[in-house]
């Protein structure tokens, strides 16, 4: 029986007891099964929701406000573009479909479009994120600041130097 002062607090108590660790720990690893892959930057973890692939940029499947930036940053065409968002499906579906995957978190948890923002480890250890870069099948993402974003800037320029993709 709980003493009349601690009867109160139990509803929280007990809220508290069933949180999910993650919840109190922003950094803590969290691991789902990719189910759905909507392109080369972002797909669906079971139990966690549509993830953006944290600190990079896919080329959209259709024709967007996106690509004049590609075309005056690097003076890519829209019709590469295309070409270039459908491999990273493709890559994408390849290498993280159906696998357990861990993701890991930075600053930002969310992005505007309430997507979970996150580093995708698949398996055997890898950065999905840092992979779709050096196959230059995607680019750093320059408007928003990230723990490893200069790593994926020498490893997009080593992609540009050997002429990979984008």
């Amino acid at each position: 029986m709980l003493p009349g002062t601690l009867l109160p607090l139990l509803p929280l108590l007990l809220l508290l007891l069933f949180l999910p660790v993650s919840q109190f720990n922003a950094d803590a690893a969290v691991y789902g099964r990719v189910v759905h892959i909507y392109d080369g930057d972002t797909i669906e973890v079971e139990g966690v929701g549509r993830v953006r692939l944290l600190g990079i940029d896919a080329p959209e499947h259709e024709a967007s406000d996106r690509d004049l930036f590609y075309l005056r940053q690097f003076g890519i065409i829209s019709e590469a573009l295309r070409t270039t968002a459908q491999q990273a499906t493709r890559f994408v579906t390849e290498h993280s479909h159906n696998h357990r995957v861990r993701l890991e978190f930075d600053s930002e948890r969310h992005d505007r479009f309430e997507r979970v923002l996150a580093y995708v480890y698949l398996p055997d250890g890898r950065m999905l994120n840092l992979m779709l870069i050096e196959e230059g099948l995607a680019t750093v993402f320059r408007r928003a600041e990230f723990r490893y974003k200069s790593r994926f800037f020498e490893v997009e320029k080593r992609a540009r130097t050997q002429q990979k993709g984008l």
